[in-house]
Formats: C-alpha cells, sequence, structure tokens
C-alpha cells in the first residue's frame, strides 16, 4: 500500500437509492469511479485532455464488497490508494466510508490504460505515470 491516500466526500442523494431507502448496490461504483477522477484531477490529470490523445483508462476488474447499508442523505468518503503499478495499469484499493469511519463498501479496482481507437492496451504515458508515482 501507498503512504498517499485521496479522499473524496459524496453525499447520498434520492436517485442513489432502491425503493427500500438505501444506496442501490451499482451506485457504489459510481462513487468509487468519481473518487478516481478527482485523485486524477488532483494530480493534475486531467482525462478529456488525454481522450483526445486516444488514451484512456478503463477499468478491467472490480472487487466489491457491501458491508453496511448507506441510506439517503448520509455523507460518505470515498478513498483512492494505488496498490499496484503495472506497465499498463493501475490497481486501487477503494473504501467507502462513514463519518464515524465505518466500511458501507470496499473495493479492489483494475484499471487499464488503452489506446482508445483501438481499445488495446498500451504503457500508461511517462508523464502521468510520474505524477503519479510523487504522490503513491
Amino acid at each position: 500500500m501507498s503512504q498517499y491516500q485521496f479522499e473524496w466526500p459524496i453525499r447520498v442523494y434520492y436517485e442513489d437509492t432502491d425503493a427500500g431507502g438505501i444506496v442501490y448496490y451499482a451506485n457504489y461504483l459510481k462513487f468509487l469511479e468519481r473518487a478516481r477522477t478527482e485523485w486524477l484531477r488532483s494530480l493534475g490529470i486531467e482525462q478529456d485532455t488525454w481522450l483526445a490523445h486516444n488514451i484512456a483508462f478503463v477499468v478491467r476488474k472490480v472487487e466489491l464488497d457491501l458491508k453496511k447499508a448507506a441510506r439517503f442523505n448520509d455523507e460518505l468518503t470515498v478513498t483512492v490508494d494505488v496498490i499496484k503499478k503495472k506497465k499498463a495499469s493501475l490497481m486501487f484499493e477503494q473504501n467507502v466510508l462513514g463519518k464515524d469511519g465505518s466500511v458501507h463498501c470496499s473495493a479492489v479496482v483494475t484499471a487499464a490504460c488503452v489506446d482508445n481507437s483501438v481499445m488495446k492496451p498500451v504503457a500508461i504515458p511517462t508523464s502521468i505515470l510520474s505524477r503519479i508515482e510523487t504522490e503513491v
């Protein structure tokens, strides 16, 4: 695990919940995605800039463990921690935490760097990797 852990606040909106008033399980994936996007942004990496050069990060694998239901209007924190770097992929450990620090959801996410025009893996550009490595 890295020494650096990014945190992003999320509030549960009504649209995030199911008929029972709890966060619908698939919406945790959205929370995780938003936090990874904001983590990249915090490093000065804007995805739309790289998309213009046909470089994209796509989720390849997700292991999701739902531990505690979150409800409408809950204030949550989503963490992002890089746990493995490879030539063309990054592996993250992420958690969705309640205000009291309880874990609502934990995940391990692998994101691959691809040439978006052909959807084939490519090496993570050096300029992106160097920014990530300064924080990890």
